[in-house]
């Protein structure tokens, strides 16, 4: 349960900076152009607000439902559903009133806060943190199969990937990029000391969204840590304890250990570790899940992992790239939701996705990282061309440049309804497969 706290909390202060800085990209323009701006909310706040405070001609505030935020400029048909301004003449300070290209300029500010966002935040994570990652050729054990869909590609554990497409690949987890993304039809491993190619299929990729890691570097099976109440810790388990044996049978792997311990759910076990250069049996029943207690030390503990640190001044143009190289691959993945083949509609999560991406524990590199890509991914979202986002009014905005005439206010009022729906719809949708994805995963 305190992981989902520590989840949680991530993804709820993440979420609202993203929130309050995007709006406040609407919200500049709109007093440099002196467009009065009523309110600027963080969160929802129907019928009433957690907190507010009026300076001037704007009511600052948190509303209740946290599921974005807004500022309701004068004078703009937006999702307050405010219309009583279409019955009197516009006002010098409304949005209606002001240029065309001035509305565009406000319009756009919010994305454009979110892509420069994205880019800064990558910056000063090669700045501060540098660039890690494993190289593939480092993880000299091979792989270790995370998911069915694994085995049904034909990879096996202890494969060594050496290829993809025939193209040598950098890091371990560009693997699952070119696969899934780039849409590679073959895989080069190492097997047993010979080299074998596997051929994929689309219906593959399918598996691979709904799985995401679908393998990870294979390592022994060393204990790190233990949770609590931990069976193994109880009978005497240590940390630094290697696991190489379960009931006799060799596990010089954490995936053998695996199988062992899943094939004597609620048995009495002998667990053979290594301490040191002594070799020590430990016997208890292990409970029905098949679980020890432990944490097992994580690939880093096994693999030299290639770390690059940039300047301040090589940091920015190394952000710009990760930014861009996330814009491309995220519309290649939206790009997969329309397929017929791969279905990635099915795939599509809301929040309790968003909020599994985080760390269990509070590691500020992984939550910085995470809240750059949400950046992005927001700027891409927000400039679709759908009524009730930016991107609709963007586009009646440049028909209205465009032919010198301005759209309808009812067909505009009726567009931004539409919008309204649709978003609302896909919302239930993607929080309806986090929803079915618990239940499925708990019963």
């Amino acid at each position: 349960m305190s992981e989902f706290f520590i989840k949680a909390a991530q993804l709820i202060l993440s979420l609202s900076f993203l929130i309050v800085l995007h709006e406040l990209g609407h919200f500049l323009p709109a007093k440099w152009f002196k467009t009065r701006v009523e309110k600027f909310y963080l969160f929802f706040d129907p019928y009433f607000s957690l907190f507010k405070i009026k300076r001037g001609d704007t009511e600052y505030g948190i509303g209740w439902i946290p599921l974005g935020g807004y500022v309701k400029i004068a004078g703009m048909i937006d999702e307050s559903n405010d219309k009583e301004f279409l019955n009197r003449e516009p006002e010098p300070w409304e949005f209606r009133s002001k240029p065309a290209w001035q509305r565009l300029v406000i319009m756009i500010g919010g994305v454009t806060v979110n892509a420069i966002l994205g880019v800064i935040i990558y910056a000063g994570i090669m700045f501060y943190y540098g660039e890690t990652y494993l190289p593939l050729a480092n993880a000299k054990y091979g792989i270790m199969v995370e998911d069915s869909i694994g085995l049904k590609m034909g990879l096996q554990n202890g494969d060594k990937i050496v290829s993809v497409q025939k193209v040598p690949v950098r890091s371990f987890t560009d693997v699952y990029k070119e696969i899934l993304l780039n849409e590679a039809q073959t895989i080069q491993v190492i097997r047993n000391n010979e080299p074998l190619e596997i051929n994929l299929k689309d219906d593959y990729r399918a598996a691979m969204i709904k799985a995401q890691n679908f393998i990870s570097p294979r390592i022994p099976f060393t204990i790190c840590d233990f949770a609590p109440g931990s069976v193994a810790k109880k009978a005497g388990v240590k940390i630094d304890d290697k696991v190489v044996a379960i009931n006799g049978v060799k596990t010089e792997y954490f995936d053998e250990a695996r199988t062992q311990l899943l094939a004597n759910k609620d048995k009495d076990i002998t667990l053979t570790v290594q301490r040191g250069n002594a070799f020590t049996d430990i016997k208890f029943h292990l409970p029905e899940t098949g679980m020890l207690g432990i944490i097992r030390a994580s690939a880093n503990h096994y693999f030299p992992y290639q770390v690059t640190q940039y300047s301040l001044l090589e940091s920015f143009p190394k952000g710009l790239e990760k930014a861009y190289s996330t814009f491309e691959n995220y519309l290649k993945q939206f790009k997969l939701i329309f397929s017929p083949t791969v279905k990635g509609y099915e795939s599509v999560g809301g929040f309790g996705r968003m909020g599994g991406l985080f760390s269990p524990t509070w590691d500020w590199e992984h939550f910085w990282n995470i809240t750059a890509f949400f950046s992005v991914v927001l700027a891409i979202m927000n400039i679709l061309p759908i009524p009730a986002l930016d991107g609709g009014h963007v586009i009646f905005l440049l028909y209205e440049m465009i032919t010198r005439r301005k759209p309808n206010e009812k067909f505009m009022e009726y567009a931004q309804y539409t919008g309204m729906m649709l978003l609302f719809g896909l919302m239930l949708y993607a929080n309806g497969n986090d929803l079915y994805r618990f239940v499925a995963e708990k019963f």
